[in-house]
């Protein structure tokens, strides 16, 4: 296994508190060499209760799901690390399992690793119908663009900086993790999905399925992502 301080987690966040603290708790630190929040914003107590657990917070101006990771893994790149692990900070990602995700990484076995929200895995009322069928319908698609079936889209995920880097990312909004799947998949790279647990949030209201216009705006995001991206890996 990778020495600690060669992998960082990155958190977005924007009006956390009450779940960031327990987010940041959970990861193993004999695993996990740096934990970096990186706040759009935040109007309550995310930042004092994120620093308060140990991670480094990084206020970003610029707004953006996509912007934030990017902003998050190029801390984790100055910091020396080699290996990024993405997932979100309302609690509802299992954390204390960042072994499942990045150990393949880590020791050579995959290049890019997801964790799967298995329907077995699944606490009941973590995700609706509507995100179920997302997932699957942008998982067909993707399929068909780059012969890579992906089951989740989930945002627990771990891959080397440099395998980032050689992506080429360019969706900084609620796109950001399609584009990486559909561009990991064109890349060629060495794929695994794990089944993991998902839990309910632990607090607040979620941003994208909590109210229609969140779900509305990332689904158009995510379809502009979906053909964008698709046609441009297509040509290339």
């Amino acid at each position: 296994m990778a020495e600690p301080t060669q992998i960082a987690a990155v958190i977005p966040t924007w009006n956390e508190a009450g779940a960031i603290g327990p987010t940041v708790a959970r990861l193993p630190r004999g695993l996990v060499g740096h934990v970096i929040v990186v706040d759009g914003g935040s109007t309550d107590g995310t930042i004092a209760e994120a620093e308060a657990g140990g991670a480094e917070v990084l206020r970003e101006a610029r707004r953006g799901y996509g912007r934030a990771c990017l902003s998050g893994a190029e801390r984790a790149k100055a910091l020396g690390a080699e290996i990024v692990l993405f997932l979100d900070g309302d609690g509802s990602d299992c954390g204390e399992l960042a072994g499942r995700i990045a150990g393949p990484v880590a020791d050579g076995s995959a290049d890019f690793v997801l964790a799967w929200r298995s329907r077995a895995g699944r606490a009941p009322g973590s995700m609706g119908p509507h995100q179920v069928l997302a997932g699957h319908a942008v998982g067909l698609a993707v399929g068909l663009l780059t012969g890579t079936r992906y089951r989740d889209m989930c945002a627990f995920r771990a891959l080397r900086i440099e395998t980032l880097e050689r992506l080429g990312m360019r969706e900084m909004t609620y796109g950001w993790n399609l584009e990486m799947q559909i561009r990991a998949a064109a890349a060629g790279l060495r794929i695994r999905e794990v089944p993991v647990p998902y839990r309910c949030r632990i607090a607040g209201n979620s941003k994208v399925a909590g109210n229609l216009s969140g779900s509305l705006r990332a689904g158009s995001r995510i379809l502009r992502t979906l053909i964008g991206t698709g046609l441009r890996v297509r040509s290339t």
